[in-house]
């Protein structure tokens, strides 16, 4: 590393940088305290109840991007820790698996208890947990999987454990004043596992022997006495996490808002177990187009699958790096914006002399430092807008149109345009075509469209974007359109069928002077 790209980071005001500011100083701390750090560890949740989503992907992405910003402060040699509580017990069937009798059965027990209803790992958690991992490797997240079940039977949490149980009065008395009367009633900070039905049990702790290292509970009318150690028990799930983070040393774990209040909580048992707890943020929540929260259970989400069919891995993973704590409207009309956000800052990035400029640019982040020699001489709306013009529906015909106004453009030196051009018909085909509305244009504006007719048939081959849209500006001026943005409104509903687009003139330059005043008069015969 540098020493200029380190005090250019160490000045950065991008959010992971801000974020990686406070483990620097985490490591301050524990340095004036004489405790040796030799790693820091960055971890990410996963409940494997349900599939990996759109939530988890952008939980990995923006923890990893305040890794990378760390490794451009600091020498020390980071990890990053996708945890999986699996050892939860299963609450309720989902409703999207085969077989649910078969989940139905084994309510209650740890979900790497329940058989696969897949028929292809050894529990239903191992199956999710595989597709967890599938999930993340496919964008080449670097991470080391842990499995809850396996830290607690392997005696990886034993100590913690210990910890917990040694505290649990204070552990308690903690939590008790965040719940309800029925549920203090039964309160413990330790679930056992019931040696008969192998159901993780919410039964109130009869006793406990700090000695020994054990809890006495009643399953199913007998007294039962187990070891907090080795699996046989699990915490309760904020005590849970806390104990997790005393286990394994965790300095950095960000969550939504919605956690906020267990963030608060474990952070406390944390320090009632005498650790001290990781730098945490809290993320908004997305919202759907009506401003209602996303829930998985009202299916009024969009997936990663869904956005990844109409737009790059870079558009998805700027849309995240995005205002994290900024509640954020997710369903398909922000692809296109995504997607031209990115190659505009992608421009921004190439441009920019400044090291510390670049460092600022989301792209930076979102490559890891090593933003791709892409080159975009199309945007992502003006490809939308030439599959609606021109009614093109295959890559040949729209790649015509884009040689003769970038003529050294070709698939094989432009792969990330190509790949606009399948997703552009995709697009218009699902989300663009359906909703087309044309209108008749007033007479103020058949004679303006008239003018602009005749002034593309004057400009011949001209490729001129800037030059084309000055002569479509002086059109609406001598037509007399007050806010000149009625102009253009005009255009785009009487011809597109649409209330918005990309520039005009950039449309004209790229589909042609010609081909653009024929379509206005086809424009005004469908309306006379």
């Amino acid at each position: 590393m540098s020493s200029d790209l380190h005090r250019s980071a160490l000045a950065a005001r991008a959010w992971p940088f801000e974020e990686a500011r406070k483990v620097v100083a985490r490591l301050e701390r524990k340095s004036k305290r004489g405790e040796t750090v030799k790693e820091v560890l960055f971890e990410t949740g996963y409940g494997p109840s349900g599939l990996p989503h759109i939530g988890t992907f952008g939980e990995v992405a923006r923890t990893t991007w305040v890794r990378h910003a760390f490794a451009l402060m600091s020498d020390m040699p980071t990890r990053l820790i996708s945890f999986s509580d699996d050892m939860d017990g299963l609450r309720k069937v989902p409703g999207n698996v085969p077989n649910p009798e078969l989940l139905e059965a084994n309510l209650g027990k740890p979900l790497t208890a329940v058989p696969d209803p897949f028929g292809t790992h050894s529990s239903y958690g191992a199956h999710n947990n595989a597709r967890l991992r599938a999930f993340l490797d496919r964008f080449g997240f670097e991470y080391e999987f842990l499995s809850s079940t396996e830290c607690y039977k392997s005696g990886r949490f034993d100590d913690a454990l210990m910890l917990v149980l040694e505290n649990f009065e204070a552990v308690r008395d903690i939590v008790l004043p965040t719940l309800g009367p029925e549920r203090r009633a039964t309160y413990s900070p330790f679930l056992p596992i019931s040696p008969k039905s192998g159901i993780v049990l919410q039964v109130p702790v009869l006793e406990w022997d700090k000695r020994r290292g054990t809890i006495v509970f009643e399953d199913e009318g007998a007294k039962t006495e187990l070891p907090v150690t080795r699996g046989h028990v699990k915490c309760q799930w904020k005590v849970d996490w806390a104990m997790r983070w005393c286990a394994l040393g965790i300095d950095y774990e960000m969550s939504g808002k919605d956690l906020i209040s267990s963030v608060e909580l474990s952070t406390k048992v944390t320090r009632a177990l005498g650790k001290e707890p990781p730098e945490t943020l809290s993320y908004e929540l997305f919202l759907d187009e009506h401003g209602q929260r996303i829930s998985k259970s009202k299916g009024n989400g969009l997936s990663v699958d869904d956005w990844l069919a109409y737009g790059p891995d870079e558009s998805i993973a700027l849309y995240m790096f995005q205002k994290p704590r900024t509640a954020k409207r997710l369903y398909f009309d922000v692809i296109p914006k995504a997607v031209d956000e990115y190659i505009a800052l992608l421009e921004q990035y190439r441009a920019a002399n400044d090291p510390a400029a670049r460092l600022e640019n989301p792209v930076f982040h979102i490559h890891n430092g090593d933003p791709p020699a892409q080159s975009y001489p199309v945007s992502f709306a003006l490809l939308l807008t030439l599959v609606s013009a021109s009614n093109a529906h295959d890559r040949d015909l729209l790649w015509g149109f884009i040689r003769a106004y970038a003529p050294k453009a070709n698939p094989k030196d432009n792969p990330g345009l190509d790949r606009l051009v399948g997703y552009a018909l995709r697009y218009y085909e699902d989300f663009v075509k359906p909703t087309k509305q044309y209108r008749a244009p007033t007479d103020k504006e058949r004679a303006a469209l008239l003018d602009l007719r005749a002034v593309l048939e004057g400009f011949g081959d001209e490729r001129d974007a800037e030059k084309i849209q000055f002569e479509v500006y002086e059109v609406g001026k001598r037509h007399a359109f007050e806010p000149l943005r009625d102009w253009f409104k005009a255009i785009y509903e009487v011809l597109f069928g649409q209330t918005q687009g990309p520039r005009f003139g950039s449309f004209a330059a790229l589909f042609g002077c010609a081909q653009t005043a024929r379509m206005i008069t086809a424009a005004l015969e469908r309306e006379a």
